[in-house]
C-alpha cells in the first residue's frame, strides 16, 4: 500500500498525462519514491540530479513543482506548445541542469560533473533497459577508474521495457556483481519503500568508489490495472476517462 504522500505525487502525474494527453505512464509510476527520497531527503543545493532515462520526467516534473521550481499549472501544459515540459527534461527548465532521454548519456554527464567538482554530490537514475547500452558501462568503467565517490547511480529495476521483459530482452543479472566488477560499491534496497532508500542514499557510500543502488520496482505501481501492463508504457491517447480511472484505483 501507498501512503498518503505517494498517492498525491501520482495523482499530479496523472495531472500531466490529462493535460498533455498523452506520455510514458508506467516509466513515471516506478520512479515516484525514488525522486521522492531524492528531492525531499537527500539533494543538498549544490547537489545534481539526473534524470538519465527522461522518458520518466513526470516523476522529476511533479518534484519540481513541489520545491517551487515551476509552477503547477505547467503540469497542465505538459507536451503543449504553450507549455515548457516536454516529453523529456530539457536544460531550460527550471531545476533541469542536463537535457536526457536520449539513452545511455546521462551516466557520462554525471561522471562529468563529479569530476568537475568532487564537493558536490551527482545523483544518476538510470532505467534497467537503459543500462543495456554499451555507453552505461564506459562511463561505469570511467567512474570506478577516478574514484568517484561523490558520484551515486540509482537503477529504476523494474524489469521492464518497451517491448519485453528485460530479462528477456537482455538479462542484467548478476547485476550487484557487476556493478561491483565496475569498480563501484553496489547495493540492492525497495524502490517503492522510502526509509530503505532514504537511508540507503545517506548511508551507502564509499570514500574511494562511486556508489550504486539498485532499486526494485514495479513499472507503474500504484494502479494494479497498469503494474507491469506493457501497454502503459506509454500511452499516445491520455483520455480524462482514463485520468478519473487511475485516480480511484491508486493503491
Amino acid at each position: 500500500m501507498l501512503d498518503e504522500r505517494s498517492k498525491y505525487l501520482r495523482r499530479q502525474i496523472i495531472r500531466a498525462l490529462k493535460g498533455g494527453g498523452r506520455g510514458h505512464v508506467g516509466s513515471s509510476f516506478s520512479l515516484v519514491e525514488i525522486m521522492r527520497v531524492l528531492y525531499d531527503d537527500v539533494l543538498w543545493p549544490d547537489d545534481v540530479c539526473i534524470l538519465s532515462k527522461g522518458h520518466g520526467c513526470l516523476a522529476q516534473y511533479v518534484m519540481l513543482v513541489e520545491k517551487g521550481l515551476i509552477d503547477a499549472k505547467e503540469l497542465d501544459r505538459f507536451c503543449r506548445s504553450d507549455g515548457i515540459l516536454g516529453g523529456h527534461p530539457e536544460h531550460h527548465i527550471p531545476g533541469i541542469t542536463f537535457s536526457t532521454g536520449s539513452l545511455g548519456h546521462g551516466l557520462s554527464l554525471g561522471i562529468g560533473a563529479a569530476l568537475a567538482n568532487r564537493a558536490h554530490r551527482i545523483f544518476v537514475i538510470v532505467g534497467d533497459g537503459e543500462i543495456n547500452e554499451g555507453s552505461i558501462w564506459e562511463a561505469a568503467l570511467c567512474a570506478g577508474k577516478h574514484k568517484l565517490s561523490n558520484l551515486t547511480v540509482i537503477v529504476d529495476y523494474n524489469k521492464r521495457q518497451s517491448y519485453g521483459r528485460t530479462e528477456d530482452v537482455q538479462p542484467l543479472e548478476p547485476l550487484v556483481k557487476k556493478w561491483k566488477a565496475f569498480g563501484f560499491s553496489a547495493y540492492e534496497a525497495d524502490g517503492h519503500n522510502v526509509g530503505q532508500l532514504r537511508d540507503s542514499c545517506f548511508t551507502v557510500t564509499h570514500p574511494l568508489k562511486p556508489t550504486c543502488i539498485i532499486a526494485h520496482t514495479v513499472k507503474g505501481k500504484g494502479v494494479l490495472e497498469i503494474e507491469n501492463h506493457p501497454l502503459w508504457h506509454h500511452k499516445d491517447v491520455f483520455t480524462p476517462e482514463d485520468a478519473v480511472r487511475l485516480e480511484k484505483a491508486l493503491v
